[in-house]
């Protein structure tokens, strides 16, 4: 006589809302939920029926509880993938200053050559530079006055 067809306990039934697989994101608080829920399970089978109800593996469980032991509620947390980052904020404002520096010393060497240049012109074409004494003077006087203060 062939056994009677009988719905075991331990399938998995796909619902509606998982067809499409998707990448669960536990919060801390759901981690340490679980994890509280899996060391109160004391009969066989319970940890198991958990772990489905909850859908997730035992070595997930296992990661949660040694990251809860290592580093209690804030390693449950999440962590950004991928290395970690070689700069902490006050390395990071330290280099931009130091980037910032290095640009305004370029503008400053490309300025002073731009007034080497000016001067070199002036002399070449015989044309006086104006005094920083006489910048504060009237402005008024003409151009024949700075062609007889030449090369003073």
């Amino acid at each position: 006589m062939p056994k009677p067809k009988t719905k075991p306990e331990t399938e998995v039934v796909p619902t509606p809302q998982n067809d499409r697989r998707q990448r669960r994101r536990f919060s801390p608080e759901e981690k340490a939920r679980i994890v509280a829920e899996a060391d109160a399970c004391t009969e066989r089978g319970q940890l198991g029926k958990l772990l489905r109800r909850e859908g997730i593996y035992s070595s997930l469980l296992s990661n949660w509880r040694e990251q809860l032991r290592r580093e209690g509620q804030v390693g449950l947390a999440g962590k950004r993938p991928g290395p970690k980052p070689r700069l902490d904020e006050k390395d990071r404002v330290i280099d931009k200053q130091r980037r910032q520096i290095a640009k305004l010393e370029k503008e400053l060497r490309i300025n002073k050559a731009l007034v080497e240049l000016q001067k070199k012109a002036h002399e070449i074409l015989g044309i006086a530079l104006p005094r920083i004494e006489d910048s504060t003077e009237d402005d008024s006087s003409s151009s024949s006055d700075s062609a007889s203060r030449r090369f003073r």
